[in-house]
């Protein structure tokens, strides 16, 4: 059975997180949409929509796990191709079976990496997107930077994240929710649970609004935006590249 990874930003955490989304990617999706009540797609959409008016020819979904978001950006922005980049290989086997079914392999690739090492030349993408993966980032900046690398000058990258209610009475629904029903229901299914102890242990060290803008600009992004979802149980993110 794997073990938690550590939380926040530590050494050693990739191969912790990779292990971990091996371990749980046959039940990945269904989970997603049982523990959500479906509403991830939702919000993917709306990162999807965040990204629909900037140049979009080569896209690059990082974390992208299963592909959900690299689908949803060739289904409904169709770029020339979209790139996803995830540490875990069994996460893009399913990613690649989803891919094949639709008949979109020509348009869509997914590869092995992490952000701060991403397989791809300078300035290769004219935008990027991150789904519920930057705080499962080893080191936060070093990733954000990973990713500014490979996005051309002006080009934008679209953040979709966890982050934390802070209005009664959701703040207390949300933090009851996350500590006590999803790590059971998430077991239960996935026959893993500290995969979803992880979760929101993560969640709540990740520093969300004004916080991880001020780490989009110490990355090098500029014009950098924050929009709460759903009560602030996610945000979207977005920033740019300097000219």
């Amino acid at each position: 059975m794997p073990t938690r990874p550590p939380i926040g930003e530590v050494d050693g955490k990739a191969h912790a997180v990779e292990s971990m989304f091996d371990a749980i990617a046959p039940r990945y999706d269904a989970l997603n949409r049982i523990l959500s009540l479906g509403i991830d797609q939702y919000w993917r959409y709306r990162a999807i929509q965040w990204l629909a008016t900037e140049p979009h020819s080569r896209i690059i979904d990082v974390a992208t796990g299963t592909a959900d978001l690299a689908i949803m950006a060739e289904r409904r922005l169709h770029p020339r191709e979209v790139v996803g980049v995830d540490l875990s290989a069994q996460m893009l086997d399913v990613g690649r079976q989803k891919i094949r079914r639709r008949g979109l392999s020509p348009r869509i690739r997914l590869v092995q990496g992490d952000a701060e090492q991403i397989p791809a030349p300078d300035d290769a993408f004219d935008a990027g997107l991150v789904a519920f993966g930057v705080r499962n980032f080893e080191d936060l900046e070093a990733g954000l930077r990973g990713i500014a690398r490979v996005i051309r000058p002006g080009g934008a990258l679209v953040v979709l994240e966890f982050s934390h209610p802070r209005r009664f009475p959701m703040k207390q629904l949300y933090d009851a929710y996350s500590r006590h029903v999803l790590p059971r229901i998430g077991g239960a299914i996935s026959g893993d649970s500290s995969a979803y102890e992880y979760l929101p242990a993560s969640v709540r060290a990740f520093p969300d609004g004004p916080d991880f803008l001020a780490r989009m600009a110490a990355a090098g992004f500029v014009d950098v935006a924050w929009q709460p979802l759903t009560f602030g149980i996610v945000s979207l993110y977005k920033g740019r590249i300097p000219q």
